[in-house]
Parts: C-alpha cells; sequence; structure tokens
C-alpha cells in the first residue's frame, strides 16, 4: 500500500507539519499529555531530524540532489520513524517545489520513481517522531507555504517554549492558524516582514528570520528553502543540533577537504551520513547563526544572541542517547564521549565483577569504557534480535516485557558462572531492565550488577524530545538501591551529574566559558528559560 503523498507542485495542504510536541508536565503543573494512537511508549523518543543540500556550479547539476537528501535522511532515520519528507528546487521558480512525504520509513516512501520525481538543484528533508502532535500525515514535514513572494519550505527540529505566546502575536496580526503545529507557526511567523525590514527589492529573509529567532529563542534547529537558497538556522542556546558538510570529489578519498572543490554543501542534524553521500564534515551551526547556502558556497548572514547571563543550553543528552555514536557534536565523536561515560562510571562504581558487558547496542560504548577502567574483560552476553519490533509497541506491560524476552537471546556460555557487570545508557520507566537480568540469571549468571551510564532522568523535557510525565519516571519512585531490589539486580547505580558533564568535556578544549554549556533539565530540573508560565519573551 503506497501511504505517501507525492506532488510536483507546491503542496496544498493547510498548514501542518508541526514538529515533536511533548507533554509539558512540571511540577504542581497541569497539562493533558497526548500519545500518538496506538503507542505506548515506555522510553524516551527523539525528536526529528533535518537535511538539505544544495549543488554547486552550473545548474541542472549532475548531482543527484535528491538521492543525497534520501541518503541522508536513511542516516538520520534513528531521530524518526514515523514520517518522512523531501522538498526540492531547481532554483529559478520561486513558484514550484517538488514535494514528496508521508508515512513510514524512508525505505518504503521512496523509490526510484518517487526520486526522479524530486529532480532539483537544492532541496531539504525531514524525517520524524510525533510525540503530542498526532502521528497522521497532515503532520509530515517539509512544510510548504504560498507567501506573496513564492514558496517557503520548512523542515524543524525542536519545539518551542513560548509557542503560546507566539500564536497570540500571529493570532493578534490577523493571521489564521489551522493546526497546533509549531511548524506551521514558524512559517507564519516568517511569512510576514518585520516592520523595521527593508524590502523594496524583494523579501529580506534573513531580516525575517532574525526577526523569529527574537520572538522565541529556544529551542529549534531550521532549514528553510526559498527559491535558490536555504537558511539554516539553530537557536541561539544551540539547544539542538545543526552542522554544515561539503560534497567532494568521490576521488577524494582520505584526503583534506578544505583543499577539494565543493561539488555542494549540506547541512544535517548530524554529521552521521556524511561519509556516505561523499561529503565531509565542516563545521557546526553556532547558536544563534543564520546561515545562508547558495550555489557559490555558504556564509554567516546573521547572528542573534542570548543575553549575556544566559549560557549555550546544549541538550546533553544528544551525546547520551539520540545521536548516532559516528556524529560529531564540539570537534568531537559521540563513541569517545561514550566511552569516556563508561570510564568515569567506573570511577564512580565500582563493583567486584568478572566480565563486563552491555545492552546492545545502546550501553556498549560506555561498557567498553568500563571494562577498559576497571582492568575487567569485556564480553558479550546478550544477543539482540534484530527482527522483533520496537517493546513500546506492545499493548500492555506484560506482554511488554514478553518483548523483550524475544529481543534479546543470553549468550550462556560468557555469563555462566561469572559475575556480570551490564552497561546501558539510561533507565526510563524501568520496564525493561528486569526481565534482562532474568534472563542472564536463567542462563547462568551468579550476579547481576547495574551500572547506567548517565543520571537518573527525573524531569520531563519540553524542548523537543518526548520523556514521560514525572509519575512515570522510575526515578522518582525508587532510588538506586530499592530500584536494584524492584528488577532482581545485585546492585545498581547511576552515573552522577557532575561525572556525566566531566566526561562530556574531556575531550573539549574551553577557551571561553560562555560559549559552551549544557541543558541538563531533565535530570536537575534546571530549565535554561524557565518553566514556559514563567518565560518573559
Amino acid at each position: 500500500m503506497d501511504n505517501s503523498t507525492k506532488s510536483n507542485d507546491v503542496c496544498g495542504e493547510p498548514s501542518s507539519s508541526g514538529c515533536c510536541k511533548n507533554p509539558k508536565m512540571f511540577p504542581d503543573k497541569k497539562y493533558k499529555e497526548v500519545q500518538p494512537k496506538g503507542k505506548e511508549v515506555t522510553g524516551m523518543t527523539c525528536e526529528c531530524g533535518v537535511f538539505g543540500a544544495i549543488a554547486c556550479g552550473d545548474w541542472p547539476t549532475q548531482i543527484d540532489i535528491a538521492q543525497v537528501i534520501c541518503l541522508g535522511l536513511v542516516a538520520l532515520q534513528h531521530r524518526g520513524q514515523e514520517s518522512a519528507g523531501i522538498v526540492t528546487s531547481d532554483g529559478a521558480s520561486s513558484k514550484k517545489f517538488n514535494v514528496h512525504k508521508g508515512m513510514g520509513m524512508i525505505n518504503n516512501l521512496f523509490n526510484d520513481e518517487s526520486i526522479n520525481r524530486l529532480r532539483g538543484n537544492l532541496g531539504i528533508g525531514h524525517t520524524r517522531y510525533s510525540t503530542a502532535a498526532a502521528s497522521e500525515m497532515v503532520n509530515c514535514q517539509p512544510f510548504v507555504v504560498h507567501t506573496s513572494h513564492g514558496a517557503l519550505a520548512i523542515a524543524h527540529n525542536g519545539e518551542l517554549v513560548n509557542c503560546e505566546q507566539l500564536r497570540r502575536e500571529v493570532l493578534d496580526r490577523g493571521v489564521g492558524l489551522s493546526t497546533h503545529s509549531d511548524s506551521e507557526l514558524i512559517a507564519q511567523s516568517l511569512c510576514c516582514a518585520p516592520e523595521d525590514a527593508s524590502e523594496h527589492d524583494g523579501p529580506n529573509w534573513p531580516a525575517r528570520i532574525r526577526h523569529f529567532m527574537t520572538l522565541a529563542p529556544l529551542s529549534y534547529s531550521l532549514v528553510v528553502m526559498h527559491k535558490d537558497k536555504i537558511y539554516a538556522v539553530r537557536d541561539s542556546y544551540g539547544n539542538r543540533p545543526l552542522c554544515i558538510g561539503k560534497i567532494v570529489p568521490i576521488t577524494l578519498g582520505a584526503g583534506k577537504p578544505e583543499d577539494a572543490q565543493a561539488e555542494g554543501w549540506v547541512v544535517s542534524s548530524e554529521s552521521c551520513g556524511f561519509l556516505s553521500i561523499g561529503a565531509r564534515y565542516v563545521r557546526e551551526v553556532e547558536p544563534g547563526e543564520i546561515v545562508e547556502l547558495t550555489r557559490n558556497g555558504f556564509r554567516t548572514v546573521d547572528i542573534v544572541e542570548r543575553p549575556d547571563y544566559k549560557r549555550m543550553a546544549f541538550c546533553i543528552f544528544e551525546y547520551v542517547y539520540f545521536a548516532r555514536s559516528d556524529s560529531i557534536f564540539e570537534g568531537q565523536m559521540v563513541y569517545s564521549v561514550r566511552l569516556q561515560c563508561g570510564r568515569q562510571l567506573a570511577r564512580e562504581s565500582p563493583v567486584d565483577a568478572d566480565i563486563v558487558s552491555s545492552v546492545p547496542e545502546s550501553g556498549t560504548a560506555a561498557a567498553h569504557g568500563y571494562a577498559r577502567e576497571s582492568n575487567l574483560p569485556f564480553a558479550e552476553v546478550l544477543c539482540k534480535n534484530r527482527y522483533v519490533g520496537r517493546t513500546f509497541i506492545q499493548p500492555s506491560t506484560r506482554l511488554r516485557k514478553l518483548g523483550v524476552a524475544k529481543k534479546f537471546g543470553a549468550l550462556s556460555e560468557n555469563c555462566a558462572g561469572k559475575r556480570v557487570v551490564l552497561i546501558d545508557d539510561s533507565i526510563v520507566r524501568g520496564n525493561t531492565i528486569g526481565p534482562i537480568i532474568k534472563l542472564l540469571k536463567d542462563a547462568g549468571a551468579i550476579e547481576v550488577h547495574i551500572r547506567i551510564a548517565s543520571p537518573p532522568l527525573q524531569y520531563p523535557c519540553y524542548m523537543g524530545i518526548n520523556i514521560p510525565t514525572r509519575e512515570e519516571l522510575i526515578a522518582n519512585k525508587l532510588n538506586a538501591k530499592q530500584l536494584a531490589s524492584y528488577v532482581g539486580a545485585d546492585s545498581l547505580a547511576y552515573l552522577s551529574v557532575e561525572g556525566l558533564v566531566k566526561a562530556v568535556e574531556y575531550n573539549k578544549t574551553i577557551s571561553n566559558p560562555t560559549k559552551t554549556g549544557y541543558c541538563t533539565a531533565c535530570l536537575t530540573g534546571e530549565y535554561p528559560g524557565g518553566l514556559p508560565e514563567e518565560l518573559s519573551w
């Protein structure tokens, strides 16, 4: 069954494509929690992934831009699996975009036929995981709107923390809104020129983007396409990731990308897919930066500063959980940070044991770090069945736990008669770790000691990550000792918040403390902009 929409013109749906909205549940605050239909979420779910590509040189280009974007989205599939879309432009017409988007995984949505219809010289793409906004076709991105200056396409990762205030301001200008999506709100905000903007020679998109950024300081990374340009935008707190890559000749190999002529430029939530599309990582989009990409290259057109007393607030769970391990943030590979988290965890919570292992694949890098620091051998004790669906789609706790048993098998030869240290990256509701411990003990493990390579999750996120309500987070019900007893572990310990920050900063050179900083709201309850009701923006 084909569940995608196909068009060779600007999509004609009304305002749509809200990026992931999650329940804003805080202590003593009441909000309605909305989950996608038919879904029971048992853990954290990541927000979205955005991608853009533009060819250099003569147009029409020889580079298959649609295929580059498609492969880029495949590399970002871990950031969202429910819907995806691609919008391309030939760069000559401001009124005609090619659009293909729909529900499902990338490889089910795009084929040779759809890619051929997406021919263009530049384009943007999006892969989405819904949280509060329903998992429906109307919410697929990129979102395309008509303006008096032509079509505008937007792909958005994050969540506007002051969306209600911004919504009122847009409505007060007489602009109608048909959904509660942030992406529609962003699009409509960009459609209106700020009063002080000079637009005698056409729309001043950087000025419009800057105006939006002053109204909504966080949280978002955006790719915005108009005719022959792409704008890459990151909020002034740097909460969501965004980076730039250079498409190089395929003959470059391991040569220096700065020495090669650019065949095109890409922008992505993560750098993990760059090598597979023939691109090389260049740098991150800086917090508050507006980058313009054209056929001639890229340049910074503006920077929107945050208040002097505010620090950067990059989501620290990108390192812990969300990002692919081969992605680069702040000049370091995510894998090396996770390895260092394991080392720090071994220093903080050592235990007498025979082997160190992991819950594959999420805890593997940290497990190697723990093993190296504690001088214990690493051995696999769990075998993952890659053909079993994700456990959160099961309709009940009992079936969900059975799903864990189907998802993993125990390597009894490795764990029988052994004291095992089992590393995982996080515990959210605590439903899955218990059956894994039972599986290992049934396979002959004498002891199973759980070590978590992140601090306990105690607060929800309202900046684009679906973390359950406080009442559902197991760390708010049981301390580490109680949780160990509850799940059947011989001991259980978390990495400290200070230890996590130390691990993240271990390989970094911090020359200016104001240029670095992390959002640890889900761990500490310290939100970079306060709670939504308290925001003064």
